[in-house]
């Protein structure tokens, strides 16, 4: 676990604190530079305030920081001697949740932040909803502004058992809630002195001692093909290799691996991390492959051992709406999962996401930026897959505007 990186995304309502949240994490974890703090400080004096803005961390762009909103992901990186972190800060506005859905398509947790004045809010719904969407493994529920109620337990206990309820409803997995204050740090980095009855870790103990659930370690072995790689040279005039990064499982020399869609098989003759030969090969590792068998293997054919893939031109799918420009009606996308590109057309919007209810209800189209819905789409090769609940590599994909080149949609297949 040491030294092991942990990405995990923040999420909460407008005002709950998040980039003020980050910026404590940072500073208390000693993790800012000199010439950041001196920035802060000589800004945040500027703005007339006594004590340090941490907000202005994590709130990107100049102009964003005038405006006194974030509207960007914020992605942020420190490290303590423990483990190395990756934070994605996103907006807490309704009308971006497309961003919300970019910074946590990776995320191995989420952080999502409750304010203690408030408690849980239809955006504390939404967000424990794309949480439960996308898979994130585990989920941290930090109720913030503990100072603005006193400390009081019983405030936080009515936030936890309100939340059970969101928990079960949104699917969520090994939730864990954390009673904090960004503003004078509390349970972020040391014990609070004013929480005697709390007795969890602190924030930055829960994030370094989280065990990564990658699930993908014990999925079936799968590894979509991004080269062939033939030397043409004397010395290597027959090698044949197949190069890409392992979505999921491991991989082994004499394992014996299918490849699809042409469904031929073939066993494992080598395996190469540059002039390095390997035994076996473990998820996330990008290697090169060679087989006992001459195949015919292209770009975005997928090397599969285990329970065998789907494969169809026709998917089911759940997509959020990136785009700032509403979907066309009928019009072609191309749809990109792992190395695998393919045309493809939106043949039927099956509901959209009610945001109030977390209902999908019926809906004829087009679709409009940060709109969340079940669709049926149709590609022009077919598309070698899982279903996003058992693999999130290969059970999604993008679709990107012919014309433009923009990625507008995200998707997780059914």
């Amino acid at each position: 676990m040491k030294g092991e990186l942990l990405r995990f995304t923040t999420a909460g309502s407008v005002d709950d604190g998040k980039s003020t949240l980050i910026g404590r994490l940072l500073y208390d974890s000693k993790s800012i530079f000199q010439d950041q703090l001196a920035s802060i400080q000589a800004t945040s004096k500027k703005k007339g305030l006594e004590e340090i803005d941490f907000s202005l961390l994590t709130d990107g762009l100049k102009d964003e920081r005038e405006q006194g909103i974030t509207i960007d992901v914020a992605y942020r990186y420190f490290n303590t001697p423990n483990r190395k972190f990756i934070i994605a800060d996103t907006p807490g506005h309704i009308q971006y949740t497309r961003n919300m859905v970019t910074g946590a398509s990776t995320a191995d947790a989420g952080l999502i932040l409750i304010d203690a004045r408030q408690g849980v809010v239809e955006q504390t719904r939404r967000h424990s909803f794309i949480a439960g969407l996308l898979r994130i493994p585990s989920v941290m529920v930090c109720i913030n502004k503990m100072d603005l109620v006193d400390f009081n337990q019983k405030c936080y206990d009515q936030i936890v058992s309100d939340f059970e309820a969101v928990k079960n409803s949104c699917n969520l997995r090994d939730v864990e809630f954390i009673p904090i204050s960004a503003l004078l740090g509390d349970n972020i980095v040391d014990p609070s002195k004013n929480m005697p009855w709390y007795s969890g870790p602190t924030l930055l103990n829960h994030l370094e001692t989280l065990k990564i659930h990658d699930s993908t370690i014990i999925n079936s072995f799968r590894m979509p093909i991004q080269n062939v790689i033939r030397p043409h040279s004397n010395e290597y005039h027959d090698y044949r290799g197949y190069s890409g990064r392992i979505a999921s499982g491991q991989l082994a020399l004499g394992d014996l691996v299918t490849i699809y869609p042409s469904n031929k098989s073939s066993v494992v003759k080598g395996i190469f991390r540059g002039d390095l030969s390997l035994e076996k090969a473990l998820t996330g590792d990008s290697v090169a492959i060679s087989l006992e068998d001459d195949i015919d293997i292209s770009r975005g054919d997928t090397l599969c051992s285990g329970d065998a893939p789907s494969i169809d031109a026709k998917l089911n799918a759940t997509i959020c709406w990136l785009g700032n420009e509403p979907q066309r009606l009928g019009s072609k996308y191309i749809l990109r999962q792992g190395t695998n590109e393919t045309n493809s057309m939106i043949t039927e919007i099956k509901g959209l996401l009610n945001i109030e209810t977390l209902d999908f209800e019926t809906f004829k189209g087009p679709l409009c930026s940060n709109e969340i819905a079940q669709i049926s789409l149709k590609s022009t090769k077919v598309i070698v897959h899982d279903a996003y609940s058992k693999n999130r590599v290969t059970g999604s994909f993008i679709l990107i505007d012919n014309a433009t080149g923009s990625t507008v949609a995200a998707g997780m297949i059914l």
